[in-house]
């Protein structure tokens, strides 16, 4: 194992480490600019989340809550919590940087270092935190990592070309497989399948699904079709009266997609906006 329990210990900053992930009164702003407002979600371990609603509700601002990224943005900042096996993860003892490991993301556009190897690329997360020891121990969790995304058959052969010169549905999935290789427990998925063709949305479909066996994901998607698909549970957002994003409805995907509980979630679902 590259990880040694030192530096999972560590890393975890005092976290028991099951992956359970709960949103306790969310909102968030760009400056003056709310974004998103109050939501109270359980997210549920070992499942897929989708995250559905029209542009501009919030969806993708939400999940970079969750991992701390909107942080990061210009003037961004969050109330209420996000508790990670029961620690809030914005408390000021936590270092977002091992949250970011434990919380994957991997974003619409596909993002692969375009100086870097289809190798590095996989590689960088593990040598960024330090997480390895000799170059076998690297390489065996490349190839483990590529596997994981389905990826390893088709770059094998040719691991020091640069992960640029992979199609599109290759990048999301080095994209991913680079998510994963640092081990995290949940996996962030903005929007994965919006920039791909039909075949390769499929393959990242797929993979999800294979994924959700040995990880809890949230993905962002506007496909509605790709929602049923894939998710067990699903969480329906829109704007508000501050033209804020808040959380109409959250259930099983089933009970979202055949017997929602608002009228305004039957709307969505149904085309009548959005």
């Amino acid at each position: 194992m590259v990880i040694s329990e030192e530096n999972r210990i560590r890393s975890s900053d005092t976290f028991e480490q099951t992956g359970a992930l709960e949103v306790e009164n969310l909102s968030a702003w760009y400056g003056k600019t709310l974004a998103v407002n109050n939501v109270n979600m359980r997210i549920k371990t070992g499942a897929i989340t989708a995250i559905i609603g029209p542009s501009g509700c919030g969806k993708s601002t939400l999940i970079r809550c969750l991992n701390r990224m909107h942080e990061n943005s210009n003037n961004g900042r969050v109330t209420g919590s996000v508790k990670l096996d029961g620690k809030d993860i914005y408390d000021s003892s936590v270092d977002p940087v091992a949250i970011r490991r434990r919380i994957g993301m991997v974003f619409q556009k596909p993002t692969p270092f375009p100086t870097m190897s289809i190798f590095d690329n996989v590689a960088s997360g593990i040598r960024l935190t330090r997480l390895w020891s000799r170059r076998g121990q690297l390489a065996e969790v490349v190839e483990k990592s590529l596997r994981h995304a389905a990826l390893w058959d088709e770059v094998k052969d040719k691991l020091d070309q640069s992960g640029a010169s992979l199609s599109g549905g290759q990048q999301q999935r080095l994209c991913i497989a680079r998510a994963l290789a640092v081990e995290p427990e949940i996996i962030l998925l903005d929007e994965p399948c919006s920039a791909l063709d039909p075949i390769a949305t499929l393959k990242i479909e797929d993979l999800m699904k294979i994924l959700a066996v040995d990880y809890t994901i949230v993905i962002v998607t506007h496909n509605m079709q790709q929602a049923a698909r894939v998710s067990d549970m699903a969480a329906f957002m829109m704007i508000d009266d501050k033209c804020a994003g808040t959380l109409v409805e959250y259930d099983e995907t089933s009970k979202i997609f055949t017997n929602p509980r608002d009228k305004r979630t039957e709307d969505y679902i149904t085309g009548r906006f959005g």
